[in-house]
C-alpha cells in the first residue's frame, strides 16, 4: 500500500533512476514514486531486479517503465531518455546512480580494460545523462527546469586505498562535475546536487568479491553502523524536492560520520 500522504499518480513529472534494478537505486526509485514521480527504472544487465523494483512500485499504486540501456554507451543513453519521455511523459529529474566499483585491487595490479570500464559508467555516464536531462530540462530550451542528483561517494574524499583508487577517483570527478554543471545551469532553472554515500548495506561489496566487508568495516564509522539503501534515498529525494530549492552545487555526505 502506498504511504499515508504520499501522492502515487505521477503527477510530478518522470524521473529516471540510472542503475535502479537493486540497492541504492531501487530504493530511490520506489520512494520517488511514493512522492509522487513518475519513474524510469534503468537498467543494464539486471533485468530481473528492474521489473521487481517496477513490480512494487506498481503495486503501490505508482507508475513506472522498465528501460534497459547501458549508460556507457552513447546511442543508449539517448534511447533511454526517448523511452523515458514517450512512456511517461515529460522529464522533470534524473538521478545518476548507476555505477560500478571495479575489481578490488592495489593500483599496481589494475588493468587498464578495468579502469577504462570504472571511468566509462561512473564518470562518462553521468556527463552523457546530464547532458539530455539538460537538453530536455532547461528554460533556455523550452523545458520547464527540473533537478539532477548524482550519486558520488565517500571514498572521493577517503581515496579508497588498498581496495578502489580507480572508483575513488573516478568520484572525484562526480564531484566536480556536480559543481560544475549546477552553476552552468543554474539560471537555466536546473539545480544539481550530490549525496555522498559511505558504507552502505547493499549487495555492491559482495559483487566486489568482498561478502564480508560491511562487518569489516562498520567499527570505523562512528556512528558504528553501515547505512541503509533508505537512508540515501531519503536525502536523493529531499533534493529532488521544493523543500531544497535554493541548493545547487551541494555534496551531501550520507556516512554516519566517516
Amino acid at each position: 500500500m502506498a504511504e499515508a500522504g504520499c501522492n502515487m499518480s505521477g503527477a510530478r513529472g518522470t524521473l529516471i533512476v540510472t542503475g535502479a534494478s537493486r540497492g541504492i537505486g531501487a530504493a530511490i526509485a520506489l520512494l520517488a514514486a511514493r512522492r509522487g514521480f513518475a519513474v524510469a527504472v534503468n537498467y543494464s544487465s539486471d533485468a530481473e531486479g528492474a521489473h521487481q523494483a517496477a513490480r512494487k512500485i506498481r503495486d503501490a499504486g505508482g507508475k513506472a517503465a522498465v528501460i534497459q540501456a547501458d549508460i556507457a554507451k552513447e546511442d543508449d543513453v539517448v534511447r533511454l531518455f526517448e523511452e523515458a519521455e514517450r512512456a511517461l511523459g515529460p522529464l522533470a529529474g534524473l538521478v545518476n546512480n548507476a555505477g560500478i566499483t571495479g575489481r578490488q585491487s592495489r593500483l599496481q595490479n589494475m588493468e587498464a580494460a578495468d579502469i577504462a570500464r570504472v571511468l566509462a559508467i561512473n564518470v562518462t555516464g553521468t556527463i552523457l545523462c546530464s547532458r539530455e536531462a539538460v537538453r530536455r530540462m532547461s528554460q533556455g530550451s523550452g523545458g520547464k527546469g527540473g533537478a539532477i542528483v548524482n550519486v558520488s561517494s565517500r571514498a572521493s574524499k577517503i581515496g579508497g586505498a588498498g581496495e578502489w583508487v580507480h572508483y575513488a577517483a573516478s568520484k572525484g570527478a562526480v564531484d566536480s562535475f556536480t559543481i560544475g554543471l549546477a552553476r552552468e545551469v543554474a539560471a537555466e532553472g536546473i539545480r544539481v546536487n550530490a549525496v555522498s554515500p559511505g558504507l552502505i548495506d547493499t549487495g555492491i561489496h559482495a559483487a566486489a568479491g568482498m561478502p564480508d566487508r560491511i562487518e569489516r568495516m562498520a567499527h570505523l564509522i562512528p556512528a558504528q553502523r553501515a547505512g541503509m539503501p533508505e537512508e540515501v534515498a531519503n536525502a536523493v529525494l529531499w533534493l529532488l524536492s521544493d523543500e531544497a530549492s535554493y541548493i545547487t552545487g551541494a555534496i551531501l555526505p550520507i556516512g554516519g560520520g566517516r
